[in-house]
Order: structure tokens, then C-alpha cells, then sequence
């Protein structure tokens, strides 16, 4: 595999968050059709009940079911009640224990009020996916106000459980998405202020609380710079089109400047959501060097 950034995000968990409406699920979607494309047993793993990640792969909704993509790359949409459910009936052997447990309020109630547990279960899934089924996870985690909460998770859980099974795993999760050779945070924006603020504060945070830097920033959606000619009638979009460039060069450059790890940058591609356009931004991800700042 060639020197890049899908050779830098190759192996382990590659989250990827960002503000919303700056295409985080195109990134992820592209990322992992680039992954299985360079040869990497990849598994694109979606939270949102929405299912949004089937329609930038051009597939239905599966209700939760994994469907194969392409040679290499498998879509899952995960539901984190259910793998929890599922640790409880593993954990309980005797189907009738498990179903009355299951079916109890109290437990209910602590599923629904314990900060952490449904991060924790899915990390939990995507390190059983890691044991052998696949090179490498990509996680379309939840927007950037979402997202530290995912990663912290088994922090969380580990000091609000002292002892048993869950406070082991959350003490091995924990040095699951602390340790930057198996997980690696793809921070998406675009060159606008409100995404470009909202990053930086992100990335300060999670170096902050975890102690690893994101691996990867990726501005996307960047307009093209060259201008038409100007034709009669069109003074004022020509001169709208400036401005708007003007402020994205200004953010592009506030973004190079102020970010210390490697930055990739993906163009405003002329396509409808969908399929095409993740393969388009696929195909420049597979291209682009791993460049800092």
C-alpha cells in the first residue's frame, strides 16, 4: 500500500465526526470504499437509526443487518439497545433468566439512565470486529457535541464502576481509543467560521480528555477557486462568488495554520447525495498524500 492517508488510517478503529452539514457521513463512506479499495477488510458501522450511511452506498435500508458493499467492505447499521440486550443474554446463560430480565422495568430504567453504557457496548463491538474479522472499523460517529462523549465512554463507565465485568471492559476500552496505533479520530469541516470554530474546540477537547490528537483533518466541500468570465447581467453573482471565496480562503488558511497533524482537503464535487459522489470523494482520499499542515 502506497504512503497516504488511507495507508495512515489502514488498521483499528477510525472514528470520524465533525459539525453537522459538513458531510461526515460522506467522508466515513468514502474512507471505507477507499479502505477495502486499497485492500483492507473494512467494516462501515453507522449508530443513526436513520440509516443515512445506505444511501451514500446506494443500498436500502437493512434494518440493522450487515450487507456486503464491495470486495472487502461490509456496511452494518448498529442498534446499541440490542447489543446490549445480547451482552445480558450472553452473560445469562438460562434463556428464561435472561428474557425475565429483559422484560423487567428496573432493568429498563438503568439500560436508559446509565451515562456510558450504549458508547461502551459499541466500542465493545467494534473491538470483537477488530479480533480477526477485520483490518479496520470505520465508526460515522455522532456530531462534533456528540462525539467526546462517545470516545469517553469507558472513562465514564470505569469510574462510575469499581468492580466486574463491565468495569474490566471499560478499563480495555479505554486503552482501546487512548492508544493512537488502534484508534485514530478523522476530524471533517468545512472552510467556513461556525464548523472551523467548532473543530478546533473539539480537537483541543478530545486531546484534552484523552490524551491523543486527532489523526486527520479533512476540509471538505471546497468551491472551486477559478471564476467564470463576467458576461452581461452577471456583476452581481460574479461578485457574490468572490466574497464567498474570499471567506473560504480566509478559513482555509485559519485552519492550516492553526492545525499541527496531517490535513487532507476534498473539493465541491457537481454530483447528487449518493453513491457517485462518495466514490468521486473515494477516489481523491486514495490519491491524496499524508501532508501536515
Amino acid at each position: 500500500m502506497s504512503k497516504g492517508v488511507i495507508a495512515a488510517l489502514a488498521n483499528g478503529l477510525v472514528f470520524v465526526t465533525g459539525k453537522g452539514g459538513v458531510g461526515k457521513s460522506a467522508v466515513a463512506a468514502a474512507l471505507s470504499l477507499a479502505l477495502a479499495e486499497a485492500g483492507r477488510r473494512t467494516l462501515l458501522l453507522g449508530i443513526d437509526p436513520r440509516e443515512n450511511l445506505h444511501e451514500w452506498l446506494g443500498v436500502a435500508p437493512s434494518g440493522g443487518e450487515r450487507l456486503a458493499i464491495a470486495p472487502g467492505l461490509v456496511l452494518e447499521s448498529l442498534r446499541p439497545r440490542l447489543l446490549i440486550d445480547r451482552e445480558v443474554e450472553t452473560r445469562l446463560p438460562i434463556r428464561l433468566l435472561a428474557r425475565q430480565l429483559l422484560a423487567h422495568p428496573l432493568y429498563h430504567q438503568f439500560v436508559d439512565g446509565a451515562p456510558g453504557l450504549e458508547e461502551l457496548v459499541v466500542l465493545a463491538y467494534v473491538e470483537r470486529c477488530l479480533h480477526g474479522e477485520f483490518d479496520v472499523v470505520v465508526l460515522d460517529g455522532a456530531a462534533s457535541g456528540h462525539a467526546l462523549g462517545q470516545l469517553l465512554a469507558p472513562a465514564l463507565v470505569a469510574e462510575a464502576v469499581r468492580g466486574g465485568p463491565f468495569a474490566r471492559l471499560a478499563a480495555r476500552l479505554r486503552g482501546l481509543v487512548s492508544d493512537p496505533r488502534r484508534c485514530r479520530t478523522v476530524l471533517v469541516t468545512t472552510a467556513e467560521e461556525m464548523p472551523a470554530a467548532e473543530t478546533f474546540e473539539l480537537a483541543e477537547e478530545l486531546t484534552a480528555a484523552i490524551g491523543v490528537p486527532a489523526a486527520l483533518l479533512v476540509i471538505n466541500q471546497l468551491a472551486p477557486d477559478d471564476l467564470p468570465v463576467a458576461r452581461a447581467g452577471e456583476a452581481a453573482p460574479l461578485a457574490l462568488w468572490r466574497r464567498r471565496l474570499a471567506r473560504q480562503q480566509r478559513e482555509r488558511e485559519r485552519l492550516r495554520s492553526g492545525w499541527s497533524g496531517a490535513v487532507t482537503e476534498l473539493p465541491w464535487l457537481p454530483l447528487p447525495r449518493g453513491a457517485a459522489l462518495a466514490h468521486a470523494l473515494a477516489e481523491w482520499l486514495a490519491a491524496a498524500p499524508e501532508a501536515p499542515a
